[in-house]
């Protein structure tokens, strides 16, 4: 959830894919230039509170959230302060960076009006759903799902939060009974276990729950500018492979500018011989909102360096005005703390009468 939107897929508005027994659902996201009349059902997706989004999270997944709240009639999306602190924080600055994401939210286009804007800990039924789950949920398949295996082989170790934290990913669905999530690819095996618990919990207790689509975007990952092979990442140890969104236009050239390539002056799009290039091209095609071959063709008789000012100048007229607005929203905490306690009480509502029913079906009460 929270996590980027990747790889071109054909545009149908629902697209079902059987990747094993049973059969998983999979549905094609749009791209924002696309309009269609609003579809039926609800919407859910997270993000952790690392403070501002960098381009990748805005190109990969929070200009489809903007997308989103005009195709559908119900749409939440979530800070997830609970999944941050699967690893060590600090509490004064876990604090700033939830307000500082809400406020980016808020710049990048989420509109409170269409959506429901939260913090994920302030509704304490996702963490109660989540113990339930936990439940019907066994240990060797979370084993295997891709965040602990990742992350646990970092350290060689892991803390059961990290080691639940599908459930609770699950959990956050479930609860408002959604039944599309946009995520990235490297998230759909984590919805798989959301669609595996609805059916569980629905042949134990009784039809509840829907099993929820995950939307796949057409927009392709933004890679490091200095290491094409892997993501863009705020983690990065290096200050010119990532662009945060709120970069002045002068950082934002220097980044480019400084972003490896190879020797060949022309540019084209390969990204397996040309994967430095070929990132550029697709940061080009997705600020632009252009495809990748328009963008090449814009860059017919450039070098590279001349391209990298091309693609500069897009980036940062894309920007601008999202850095502009966070820098107005940061200073005006008062109403982005409000914003988050409204979209708390509204998320409270569709939450707790869920919740209750489960609690009735499973015997609590």
């Amino acid at each position: 959830m929270a996590l980027p939107m990747r790889n071109n897929m054909k545009h149908f508005p629902r697209f079902i894919q059987k990747l094993n027994s049973p059969v998983r659902l999979l549905c094609a996201g749009l791209r924002p230039e696309n309009k269609e009349a609003p579809r039926s059902g609800r919407v859910f997706s997270g993000i952790q509170p690392t403070g501002v989004p960098h381009l990748g999270n805005y190109l990969g997944a929070l200009e489809n959230w903007v997308s989103l709240q005009d195709q559908y009639p119900s749409v939440l999306y979530s800070i997830v302060d609970l999944h941050s602190i699967t690893q060590p924080q600090d509490p004064t600055q876990l604090k700033s960076n939830i307000l500082d994401m809400a406020a980016s939210l808020l710049a990048c286009g989420i509109n409170p009006e269409k959506a429901i804007l939260f913090q994920q800990s302030q509704v304490s039924e996702h963490a109660e759903l989540s113990w339930i789950l936990g439940c019907l949920t066994s240990m060797p398949r979370l084993r295997h799902l891709p965040q602990w295996k990742m992350k646990s082989k970092v350290k060689n170790e892991g803390s059961v939060g990290l080691y639940t934290y599908p459930v609770l990913q699950a959990a956050d669905i479930l609860l408002y009974k959604s039944t599309h999530v946009p995520v990235g690819e490297d998230q759909v095996q984590h919805l798989e276990l959301a669609q595996d618990l609805a059916r569980i919990f629905n042949n134990r207790y009784g039809e509840l729950f829907p099993e929820p689509c995950a939307l796949l975007s057409s927009t392709r990952k933004v890679k490091s500018l200095r290491d094409a092979s892997a993501k863009m990442s705020k983690s990065d140890p290096q200050t010119m492979a990532t662009i945060s969104v709120t970069d002045t236009p002068d950082d934002i050239a220097l980044k480019i500018r400084r972003a490896v390539t190879d020797f060949t002056s022309e540019v084209t799009f390969d990204p397996e011989t040309r994967p430095g290039v070929s990132n550029l091209v697709n940061i080009h095609a997705a600020v632009s909102m252009i495809s990748v071959q328009e963008a090449v063709s814009q860059a017919r008789g450039l070098d590279t360096g001349a391209y990298k000012k091309l693609v500069s100048e897009a980036v940062i007229q894309r920007l601008t005005p999202i850095r502009e607005e966070i820098e107005r929203l940061v200073s005006d905490r008062a109403y982005v703390e409000r914003v988050l306690a409204q979209g708390t009480c509204r998320a409270r509502e569709l939450a707790a009468p869920v919740l209750a029913e489960v609690r009735q079906r499973v015997g609590f009460c």
